[in-house]
């Protein structure tokens, strides 16, 4: 079972920024992507990167402020965090599968829609 790593989570305040780090594997995956989960709250989609194309979206909380990116020999995808808040607290997992764009951008998906999943990282935002 092949497990993505990610690193890059820290304790900073607010306003600060981050840049989350996860490895992925060459083969041909389709879609990347991060969530995050806060404490006492369901996972949340927060961003995709549908490789291919490498056309990005954002939930809308993070517009603006959260970049989700890859390298060019795409074994790397970033989650670019600026103006960190409180409420962006939570660990952060990324996610890679074969699915389509549209699942790829899905703000709900299915959990098992992704194939591959990290163990998180945790992100701590001081007011």
């Amino acid at each position: 079972q092949v497990q993505l790593v990610e690193s890059g989570g820290d304790s900073v305040q607010a306003g600060g920024s981050l840049r989350l780090s996860c490895q992925v594997p060459r083969s041909g995956l389709t879609c990347a992507a991060w969530f995050r989960q806060a404490p006492g709250k369901e996972r949340e989609w927060v961003a995709g990167i549908y490789r291919g194309s490498r056309s990005t979206r954002y939930v809308d909380s993070v517009k603006g402020r959260f970049t989700i990116s890859e390298d060019i020999g795409k074994t790397t995808v970033y989650l670019q965090i600026n103006s960190l808040k409180p409420e962006d607290t939570a660990v952060y997992y990324c996610a890679a599968g074969y699915v389509g764009r549209g699942t790829c951008f899905d703000p709900s998906p299915k959990v098992d829609e992704y194939k591959y999943w990290g163990q998180g990282t945790q992100v701590t935002v001081s007011s």
